[in-house]
């Protein structure tokens, strides 16, 4: 692998960012240095395979978009295993974290719950 140890998905057509890790070396320097924010980070746990994360694109996609003043992150734990870490057993699992600590989480196809819980803690 080269140096490219993080990519940034803007493949769609609105102009939003999802950052997507596939070193857990890069992902935990990025975890850290968000401690030091006040901004809320959503990380989006799901595999390629997972129909009802598949669902969950476009939602993310357009959360991204408008919560412009929230990080979005999508891990696939077939590539990266840090979901132990954050106790993931089902997918998709959004993990909300705001100065490295785990303030809401949401499992399954909630696009309504996701939504209330990321401008509960972007407020």
């Amino acid at each position: 692998m080269g140096s490219n140890l993080f990519n940034v998905d803007s493949s769609s057509e609105l102009s939003n960012t999802i950052i997507t890790f596939h070193s857990k070396a890069e992902w935990n320097a990025h975890f850290n240095a968000l401690e030091e924010t006040h901004n809320l980070m959503v990380v989006d746990f799901s595999a390629k395979w997972c129909g009802p994360c598949k669902i969950m694109d476009p939602f993310i996609q357009e959360f991204a978009a408008k919560y412009t003043n929230a990080e979005f992150i999508k891990i696939d734990v077939d590539e990266l295993m840090v979901s132990q870490a954050f106790q993931v057993q089902a997918l998709p699992t959004f993990i909300l974290i705001k100065r490295g600590k785990v303030v809401d989480r949401v499992i399954g196809v909630r696009k309504e719950e996701l939504q209330r819980m990321i401008e509960k803690h972007t407020t």
